[in-house]
């Protein structure tokens, strides 16, 4: 497999969009066309109504950040397509979770993803670590790149994200790193509201993870997703979300011995009242967190090296940890580990394997110096401790 194309944007948020649909333009439109089987394949749905079903998410991202709109616009221009076939693939979680389109076929798309963080105590010394592997449909190994975004109104990041959508798993200058997970709640009918990869994208356009929280509750959340949100000050904290308001947000936190976070595709919170049917829709996540669990228990290394091996495990084949595509489902039924990303947020430091990490080596992306840009909090709290 061929490494994933690395996209630089600056600008204002129309110009970045620009950028960044004419620099990965055939990828763009390549996911679109995918999207367009997917849904046919999944809901019965032709790309008119899938386009339909998302146009109901303009006015809400509108509401909640008038610029994510004007950067979808950017990429679609650039990419020589219109702005809702942009905004059908930005909110393709939720337009999946339709009522209608689950009421068409009984079908599930595999999203399975397994996350972790590592994050020291106070006053002892260590990285903030944290990473993930990415599991979802075989297709998107051709449209996955490397978005590199440099801002003026608020911290620069990267993020490794499927072509055209504005952000997925990733870091920022500001030291704040996010992984994710796919969860699924009796709840979860694709009504409008906050999209998922949009509120991925507010986290990452954080100073901090209480300024991430603060984006989780900007209004309400149309679909269930698993956030789990570090920092470089030594914070990591698991945010399990339902859809709705601030009232279903669920907290999990490290463990206070090891400073480890683990989380794949279902609700681990004892606070979680509501029907959970993440493990109806993806069988293997209890298995994937028990060999998480495992190998962590075992050792006392929560190295990077210690984790790469540990997100290459096969137990389970070919769902597990290291994903691969099960041979005997229909070719459009089937999931694989797309990418695996590593991130130290002290060092600035990402490591990223384009495919299954047991065979695709990860390749090491110092952005250090791009994600450099100081932080206005720091900043602040830097005064503060030079005036005490």
């Amino acid at each position: 497999m061929s490494e994933f194309p690395h996209i630089r944007v600056a600008g204002s948020a129309t110009e970045r969009g620009r950028q960044y649909g004419e620099q990965a333009r055939d990828r763009v439109r390549r996911s679109v066309g995918a999207y367009e089987r997917v849904f046919k394949h999944y809901a019965g749905w032709d790309w008119a109504l899938v386009r339909q079903e998302a146009a109901r998410f303009e006015a809400p991202i509108a509401e909640f950040r008038p610029d994510y709109l004007a950067e979808m616009r950017g990429i679609a221009d650039g990419a020589g397509l219109d702005l809702v076939d942009v905004l059908a693939i930005n909110v393709r979680t939720e337009v999946m979770f339709a009522a209608k389109a689950r009421q068409a076929t009984g079908r599930w798309s595999p999203h399975e993803c397994s996350a972790f963080a590592v994050a020291p105590p106070p006053g002892q010394p260590g990285p903030t670590l944290v990473g993930q592997n990415w599991d979802w449909l075989p297709h998107s190994a051709q449209t996955v790149v490397v978005l590199e975004v440099q801002r003026d109104d608020g911290p620069d990041f990267v993020t490794v994200v499927e072509a055209g959508l504005l952000a997925k798993t990733g870091m920022n200058s500001s030291g704040l790193g996010l992984v994710t997970n796919a969860l699924v709640t009796a709840d979860d009918a694709g009504m409008p509201g906050l999209p998922y990869h949009l509120i991925l994208r507010a986290i990452l356009d954080c100073e901090n993870v209480s300024d991430a929280i603060t984006a989780l509750q900007a209004g309400v959340r149309s679909s269930s997703a698993n956030y789990l949100i570090a920092h470089s000050d030594g914070i990591a904290v698991d945010v399990e979300a339902a859809p709705g308001d601030f009232s279903q947000l669920y907290f999990v936190f490290p463990g206070p011995r090891d400073g480890v976070l683990l989380h794949t595709n279902h609700f681990l919170s004892e606070r979680f009242s509501g029907t959970d049917v993440s493990v109806w829709a993806m069988p293997d996540s209890p298995v994937r967190l028990q060999r998480l669990r495992a190998g962590v228990g075992v050792s006392a290394d929560h190295s990077l090296a210690a984790f790469r091996s540990l997100l290459s495990d096969h137990a389970n084949y070919p769902s597990g940890v290291c994903c691969h595509p099960d041979s005997r489902a229909d070719p459009m039924d089937q999931g694989m580990t797309v990418t695996s990303v590593l991130m130290d947020l002290n060092a600035r430091q990402m490591w990223v394997a384009d495919g299954n990490p047991c065979t695709a080596p990860y390749r090491e992306l110092d952005y250090s110096g791009f994600l450099a840009k100081p932080s206005p909090v720091t900043q602040a709290a830097g005064a503060a401790s030079a005036a005490a």
